[in-house]
Protein backbone atom coordinates (compact mmCIF):
# COMPACT_ATOMS: atom_id res chain seq x y z
CA UNK A 1 0.00 0.00 0.00
CA UNK A 2 0.87 3.70 -0.89
CA UNK A 3 2.53 5.69 1.81
CA UNK A 4 0.50 8.70 2.99
CA UNK A 5 2.37 11.81 1.61
CA UNK A 6 4.33 14.28 3.54
CA UNK A 7 4.98 17.69 2.24
CA UNK A 8 3.60 20.23 5.72
CA UNK A 9 4.72 23.10 3.42
CA UNK A 10 2.79 22.79 0.63
CA UNK A 11 -0.37 21.32 2.87
CA UNK A 12 -0.66 24.53 4.48
CA UNK A 13 -0.65 26.54 0.93
CA UNK A 14 -3.37 24.87 -0.22
CA UNK A 15 -5.54 24.95 2.71
CA UNK A 16 -5.20 28.64 3.00
CA UNK A 17 -5.73 29.26 -0.78
CA UNK A 18 -8.79 26.99 0.14
CA UNK A 19 -9.89 29.43 3.21
CA UNK A 20 -9.59 31.72 0.78
CA UNK A 21 -12.10 30.67 -1.89
CA UNK A 22 -14.67 29.36 1.53
CA UNK A 23 -14.73 32.95 2.89
CA UNK A 24 -15.32 34.41 -0.68
CA UNK A 25 -18.09 31.34 -0.77
CA UNK A 26 -20.15 32.22 2.38
CA UNK A 27 -19.91 36.20 1.35
CA UNK A 28 -21.73 35.17 -2.21
CA UNK A 29 -24.06 32.63 -0.18
CA UNK A 30 -25.19 34.99 2.29
CA UNK A 31 -25.98 37.95 -0.40
CA UNK A 32 -28.14 35.38 -2.30
CA UNK A 33 -29.64 33.95 0.38
CA UNK A 34 -32.61 36.32 0.56
CA UNK A 35 -34.11 35.45 -2.89
CA UNK A 36 -33.08 31.87 -3.87
CA UNK A 37 -33.56 28.75 -2.01
CA UNK A 38 -30.07 26.90 -1.15
CA UNK A 39 -30.66 23.59 -2.95
CA UNK A 40 -30.77 25.97 -6.17
CA UNK A 41 -27.86 27.56 -5.11
CA UNK A 42 -25.98 23.96 -4.74
CA UNK A 43 -27.34 23.01 -7.77
CA UNK A 44 -25.93 25.84 -9.91
CA UNK A 45 -22.76 26.18 -7.95
CA UNK A 46 -21.65 22.61 -8.14
CA UNK A 47 -22.99 22.55 -12.05
CA UNK A 48 -20.40 24.94 -12.93
CA UNK A 49 -17.79 23.89 -10.20
CA UNK A 50 -18.11 20.33 -11.61
CA UNK A 51 -16.63 21.57 -14.99
CA UNK A 52 -13.86 23.41 -13.80
CA UNK A 53 -13.13 20.30 -11.36
CA UNK A 54 -13.17 18.04 -14.70
CA UNK A 55 -10.86 20.60 -16.50
CA UNK A 56 -7.78 19.71 -13.34
CA UNK A 57 -8.94 16.04 -14.04
CA UNK A 58 -7.62 15.87 -17.12
CA UNK A 59 -4.45 18.02 -15.76
CA UNK A 60 -3.75 15.80 -13.40
CA UNK A 61 -3.77 12.04 -15.11
CA UNK A 62 -7.09 12.39 -17.60
CA UNK A 63 -10.23 10.23 -17.31
CA UNK A 64 -8.95 6.94 -16.06
CA UNK A 65 -7.84 8.85 -12.63
CA UNK A 66 -11.90 9.04 -11.89
CA UNK A 67 -12.02 4.90 -11.47
CA UNK A 68 -11.96 3.99 -7.60
CA UNK A 69 -11.81 0.69 -5.48
CA UNK A 70 -13.60 2.39 -2.66
CA UNK A 71 -16.57 3.86 -4.17
CA UNK A 72 -18.49 3.20 -0.87
CA UNK A 73 -16.12 5.28 1.19
CA UNK A 74 -16.09 8.03 -1.20
CA UNK A 75 -19.65 8.20 -0.94
CA UNK A 76 -19.93 8.05 3.03
CA UNK A 77 -17.07 11.19 2.29
CA UNK A 78 -19.85 12.82 0.19
CA UNK A 79 -22.48 12.66 2.50
CA UNK A 80 -20.26 13.90 4.90
CA UNK A 81 -19.70 16.95 2.68
CA UNK A 82 -23.28 17.57 1.58
CA UNK A 83 -24.62 17.37 4.94
CA UNK A 84 -21.89 20.06 6.54
CA UNK A 85 -22.55 22.38 3.71
CA UNK A 86 -26.09 22.60 4.21
CA UNK A 87 -26.44 22.44 7.71
CA UNK A 88 -24.02 25.33 7.70
CA UNK A 89 -25.40 27.57 5.21
CA UNK A 90 -28.72 27.00 6.46
CA UNK A 91 -27.38 28.73 9.71
CA UNK A 92 -25.53 31.69 7.62
CA UNK A 93 -28.78 32.83 6.03
CA UNK A 94 -30.19 33.55 9.73
CA UNK A 95 -27.17 34.34 11.81
CA UNK A 96 -24.11 37.00 11.08
CA UNK A 97 -21.45 35.74 9.22
CA UNK A 98 -18.83 36.26 11.93
CA UNK A 99 -20.92 34.38 14.45
CA UNK A 100 -22.01 31.62 12.24
CA UNK A 101 -18.15 31.37 11.28
CA UNK A 102 -16.83 31.16 15.18
CA UNK A 103 -19.64 28.39 15.69
CA UNK A 104 -18.14 26.28 12.80
CA UNK A 105 -14.96 26.39 13.93
CA UNK A 106 -14.66 23.64 16.82
CA UNK A 107 -13.70 21.92 13.50
CA UNK A 108 -10.33 22.62 12.88
CA UNK A 109 -9.94 21.07 17.29
CA UNK A 110 -11.95 18.06 16.22
CA UNK A 111 -9.52 17.31 13.18
CA UNK A 112 -6.55 17.53 15.35
CA UNK A 113 -8.08 15.96 18.20
CA UNK A 114 -9.63 12.75 15.87
CA UNK A 115 -6.66 12.25 13.60
CA UNK A 116 -4.95 10.81 16.77
CA UNK A 117 -8.04 7.66 17.01
CA UNK A 118 -8.75 7.87 13.58
CA UNK A 119 -5.95 7.88 11.06
CA UNK A 120 -2.87 7.17 14.35
CA UNK A 121 -1.55 10.29 13.94
CA UNK A 122 0.84 11.91 16.16
CA UNK A 123 0.39 15.19 17.62
CA UNK A 124 3.32 16.42 19.81
CA UNK A 125 2.54 18.83 22.94
CA UNK A 126 3.67 21.68 21.44
CA UNK A 127 1.40 21.45 18.47
CA UNK A 128 -1.37 20.09 20.77
CA UNK A 129 -0.88 23.11 22.81
CA UNK A 130 -1.24 25.55 19.98
CA UNK A 131 -4.37 24.75 18.78
CA UNK A 132 -5.47 24.42 22.45
CA UNK A 133 -4.28 27.95 22.53
CA UNK A 134 -6.64 28.87 19.45
CA UNK A 135 -9.76 26.95 20.44
CA UNK A 136 -9.26 29.67 23.75
CA UNK A 137 -9.43 32.18 21.08
CA UNK A 138 -12.65 31.24 19.52
CA UNK A 139 -14.13 30.66 23.11
CA UNK A 140 -12.67 34.78 23.62
CA UNK A 141 -15.12 35.78 20.71
CA UNK A 142 -17.89 33.57 21.28
CA UNK A 143 -17.56 35.46 25.16
CA UNK A 144 -17.56 38.75 23.40
CA UNK A 145 -21.02 38.17 21.57
CA UNK A 146 -22.70 36.90 24.53
CA UNK A 147 -24.08 40.60 25.09
CA UNK A 148 -25.85 43.30 23.42
CA UNK A 149 -24.81 41.86 20.41
CA UNK A 150 -25.42 38.43 20.77
CA UNK A 151 -27.78 37.10 17.87
CA UNK A 152 -31.80 37.88 18.92
CA UNK A 153 -34.97 35.42 17.94
CA UNK A 154 -32.54 32.65 16.94
CA UNK A 155 -33.56 29.33 17.64
CA UNK A 156 -31.28 26.61 19.85
CA UNK A 157 -31.36 24.58 16.79
CA UNK A 158 -29.61 27.09 14.19
CA UNK A 159 -27.28 27.83 16.53
CA UNK A 160 -26.57 23.71 16.69
CA UNK A 161 -26.27 23.81 12.60
CA UNK A 162 -22.45 24.96 12.72
CA UNK A 163 -21.70 22.93 15.27
CA UNK A 164 -22.95 20.06 13.40
CA UNK A 165 -21.49 21.40 10.28
CA UNK A 166 -18.22 21.15 11.86
CA UNK A 167 -18.07 17.69 13.12
CA UNK A 168 -19.38 16.53 9.51
CA UNK A 169 -17.00 18.32 8.06
CA UNK A 170 -13.93 17.19 10.38
CA UNK A 171 -14.97 13.41 9.54
CA UNK A 172 -14.99 14.49 5.66
CA UNK A 173 -11.37 15.87 6.17
CA UNK A 174 -10.32 12.86 7.84
CA UNK A 175 -11.13 10.84 4.67
CA UNK A 176 -10.09 12.95 2.62
CA UNK A 177 -6.32 12.12 4.27
CA UNK A 178 -7.43 8.25 4.29
CA UNK A 179 -8.48 8.23 0.28
CA UNK A 180 -6.58 11.07 -0.66
CA UNK A 181 -3.42 8.33 -0.50
CA UNK A 182 -4.97 6.85 -3.64
CA UNK A 183 -7.22 9.30 -5.27
CA UNK A 184 -6.32 12.38 -6.63
CA UNK A 185 -7.55 15.66 -5.40
CA UNK A 186 -9.58 16.63 -8.77
CA UNK A 187 -11.18 13.32 -8.89
CA UNK A 188 -12.13 13.42 -5.47
CA UNK A 189 -13.57 16.98 -6.08
CA UNK A 190 -15.83 15.91 -9.14
CA UNK A 191 -17.33 13.09 -6.99
CA UNK A 192 -18.05 15.75 -3.83
CA UNK A 193 -19.62 17.77 -7.23
CA UNK A 194 -21.55 15.06 -8.56
CA UNK A 195 -23.06 14.40 -4.80
CA UNK A 196 -24.36 17.60 -4.54
CA UNK A 197 -25.62 17.71 -7.89
CA UNK A 198 -27.75 14.81 -7.34
CA UNK A 199 -28.70 15.97 -3.70
CA UNK A 200 -29.94 19.41 -5.18
CA UNK A 201 -31.92 17.54 -8.01
CA UNK A 202 -33.49 15.66 -5.19
CA UNK A 203 -34.54 18.76 -3.45
CA UNK A 204 -36.29 20.12 -6.69
CA UNK A 205 -38.52 17.02 -7.26
CA UNK A 206 -39.81 17.29 -3.74
CA UNK A 207 -39.82 20.63 -3.05
CA UNK A 208 -39.07 22.52 -5.85
CA UNK A 209 -42.17 24.29 -6.11
CA UNK A 210 -42.10 25.77 -2.79
CA UNK A 211 -45.19 24.21 -1.11
CA UNK A 212 -43.35 22.72 1.65
CA UNK A 213 -41.90 26.68 2.45
CA UNK A 214 -45.36 28.10 2.59
CA UNK A 215 -46.27 29.10 5.63
CA UNK A 216 -42.86 28.23 7.47
CA UNK A 217 -41.65 31.08 9.85
CA UNK A 218 -38.18 29.46 11.02
CA UNK A 219 -35.64 31.73 8.41
CA UNK A 220 -33.50 28.91 8.07
CA UNK A 221 -36.13 26.46 6.54
CA UNK A 222 -37.11 28.89 4.03
CA UNK A 223 -33.86 29.12 2.61
CA UNK A 224 -34.00 25.36 2.43
CA UNK A 225 -37.02 24.95 0.87
CA UNK A 226 -38.47 28.12 -1.38
CA UNK A 227 -39.43 28.02 -4.86
CA UNK A 228 -36.60 28.05 -6.87
CA UNK A 229 -35.88 31.23 -9.11
CA UNK A 230 -34.30 31.88 -12.03
CA UNK A 231 -31.29 34.20 -11.80
CA UNK A 232 -31.53 37.45 -12.46
CA UNK A 233 -29.19 40.39 -14.25
CA UNK A 234 -25.86 40.46 -11.81
CA UNK A 235 -26.65 37.71 -9.86
CA UNK A 236 -25.24 35.28 -12.74
CA UNK A 237 -22.17 36.54 -12.27
CA UNK A 238 -22.45 35.96 -8.49
CA UNK A 239 -23.36 32.02 -9.03
CA UNK A 240 -20.47 31.61 -11.54
CA UNK A 241 -18.62 32.92 -8.77
CA UNK A 242 -19.76 30.37 -6.57
CA UNK A 243 -19.54 27.77 -9.36
CA UNK A 244 -15.47 28.68 -9.29
CA UNK A 245 -15.04 28.53 -5.60
CA UNK A 246 -16.75 25.11 -5.68
CA UNK A 247 -13.81 23.82 -8.08
CA UNK A 248 -11.40 25.30 -6.02
CA UNK A 249 -12.67 24.67 -2.50
CA UNK A 250 -12.45 21.23 -3.54
CA UNK A 251 -9.48 21.06 -4.83
CA UNK A 252 -7.33 22.91 -2.66
CA UNK A 253 -8.81 21.23 0.67
CA UNK A 254 -8.19 17.55 -1.20
CA UNK A 255 -4.62 18.87 -1.99
CA UNK A 256 -3.99 19.90 1.50
CA UNK A 257 -5.14 16.93 3.08
CA UNK A 258 -3.35 14.85 0.93
CA UNK A 259 -0.35 16.53 1.59
CA UNK A 260 0.37 16.92 4.82
CA UNK A 261 -1.07 15.61 8.49
CA UNK A 262 -4.53 16.48 9.10
CA UNK A 263 -2.74 17.98 12.56
CA UNK A 264 -0.67 20.15 10.66
CA UNK A 265 -3.12 21.69 8.33
CA UNK A 266 -6.50 21.93 10.03
CA UNK A 267 -5.05 24.59 12.84
CA UNK A 268 -4.66 26.97 9.54
CA UNK A 269 -8.46 27.08 8.85
CA UNK A 270 -8.73 29.60 11.69
CA UNK A 271 -7.53 32.36 8.92
CA UNK A 272 -10.98 31.90 7.36
CA UNK A 273 -12.00 33.72 11.43
CA UNK A 274 -10.51 36.71 11.09
CA UNK A 275 -11.68 36.78 7.04
CA UNK A 276 -15.57 36.69 7.99
CA UNK A 277 -15.08 39.55 10.85
CA UNK A 278 -13.37 41.84 7.64
CA UNK A 279 -16.49 40.43 5.55
CA UNK A 280 -18.86 41.48 8.26
CA UNK A 281 -17.31 44.52 8.15
CA UNK A 282 -16.56 45.65 5.17
CA UNK A 283 -20.15 44.86 3.55
CA UNK A 284 -22.31 44.64 6.43
CA UNK A 285 -20.88 47.18 8.63
CA UNK A 286 -20.23 44.64 11.74
CA UNK A 287 -17.64 45.88 13.50
CA UNK A 288 -15.51 43.51 15.46
CA UNK A 289 -15.12 44.14 19.55
CA UNK A 290 -11.56 44.15 21.46
CA UNK A 291 -12.15 40.70 22.69
CA UNK A 292 -13.02 39.07 18.96
CA UNK A 293 -9.96 40.99 17.86
CA UNK A 294 -8.04 39.42 21.00
CA UNK A 295 -9.26 36.15 19.79
CA UNK A 296 -8.29 36.57 16.08
CA UNK A 297 -4.36 37.43 17.64
CA UNK A 298 -4.63 33.88 19.78
CA UNK A 299 -5.52 31.99 16.45
CA UNK A 300 -3.53 33.52 14.46
CA UNK A 301 -0.61 33.30 16.68
CA UNK A 302 -1.18 29.40 17.38
CA UNK A 303 -1.61 28.94 13.41
CA UNK A 304 1.93 30.57 12.59
CA UNK A 305 3.08 28.18 15.70
CA UNK A 306 2.04 25.19 14.45
CA UNK A 307 3.69 26.35 10.92
CA UNK A 308 7.12 27.24 12.23
CA UNK A 309 7.23 24.13 14.21
CA UNK A 310 6.35 21.85 11.57
CA UNK A 311 9.23 23.65 9.17
CA UNK A 312 11.72 22.30 11.42
CA UNK A 313 10.64 19.50 12.06
CA UNK A 314 11.10 18.78 8.29
CA UNK A 315 14.00 20.85 7.48
CA UNK A 316 16.83 18.27 7.14
CA UNK A 317 19.81 17.27 9.25
CA UNK A 318 23.57 18.92 7.94
CA UNK A 319 26.14 16.25 9.16
CA UNK A 320 28.98 18.48 9.45
CA UNK A 321 32.18 16.59 8.32
CA UNK A 322 34.90 15.64 11.24
CA UNK A 323 37.75 16.50 10.29
CA UNK A 324 40.56 14.44 12.37
CA UNK A 325 44.17 15.85 13.26
CA UNK A 326 46.75 13.12 12.48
Amino acid sequence: MTEALNRPAAGILFVIAGILAISVNDVLIKLLSGGYPLHEMVFIRSGIGICFSLVLVQLEGGWHILRTKTPGLHLLRGTFVVLSNLSYFAALAVLPLADATALFFVAPLMITLLSIPILGETVGPWRLGAVIVGFLGVLLMLLAWRGDSAPQDVSWFVLILPMFAALTYALNQLMTRKLGVSSKASAMAVYIQGLFVLVSLGFFLVAGDGRYAEGATNESVVFLLRAWVWPDGSDRWLFLGLGLNAAIIGYCLGQAYRLASAATVAPFEYLGLPLAVLWGWIIWAEFPAPLVLAGIALIMGSGLFVFVRERLKSRPMIKRRVHRRY
